[in-house]
């Protein structure tokens, strides 16, 4: 009788919740809906995992990429595309205990013809790590998990300014 009672205050309490989100307007995130038909993506280095990211979340959208500048519609230029890592915290034997990671893009949208739709624009993440000698290649493949997360979450930051963008009439 007891847990009767319990299983039908938790499914009601679930669909009160259930309800009140939906009520409020709560939806999940979507993605952006880019209003221009191509885009070319310029200056960033070759082999440059930021921008492998972001021609992959492209191919996702109806945009076309296209690599001559002069055919697209918009240009994304990248000013700087860069991954760091600074020791945060040593022992006083000198040794690393923990790591900031940052991941830094610099760009600027523009047209063909050269005007700047949007200015020079600067998306940062950093994540701190910590780190011991003696799990050397988990924090390794922990570090490359969160310069992938921080690179789809730069990503995400400038599919939503670009989904932003009005295009010169």
């Amino acid at each position: 009788m007891q847990q009767n009672r319990r299983q039908v205050l938790r499914a009601s309490a679930l669909l009160a919740a259930a309800l009140s989100l939906s009520a409020c307007g709560f939806q999940p995130r979507r993605e952006p809906e880019l209003l221009f038909q191509s885009i070319a993506l310029t200056g960033f280095a070759p082999g440059s995992p930021l921008a492998q990211e972001l021609r992959r979340q492209l191919a996702r959208t109806p945009v076309k990429l296209v690599e001559d500048p002069n055919r697209a519609e918009l240009v994304l230029e990248a000013l700087l595309d860069e991954r760091d890592k600074t020791s945060v915290v040593t022992t006083t034997a000198g040794q690393i205990r923990e790591w900031q990671l940052r991941v830094k893009l610099d760009f600027l949208l523009r047209t063909p013809a050269g005007e700047v739709l949007l200015p020079n624009t600067q998306l940062r993440m950093s994540r701190d790590m910590n780190t011991t000698e003696s799990a050397a290649l988990a924090k390794e493949q922990e570090e490359a998990q969160l310069y992938r997360a921080m690179q789809s979450d730069v990503v995400n930051q400038l599919l939503r300014r670009l989904a932003a963008v009005r295009l010169p009439s």
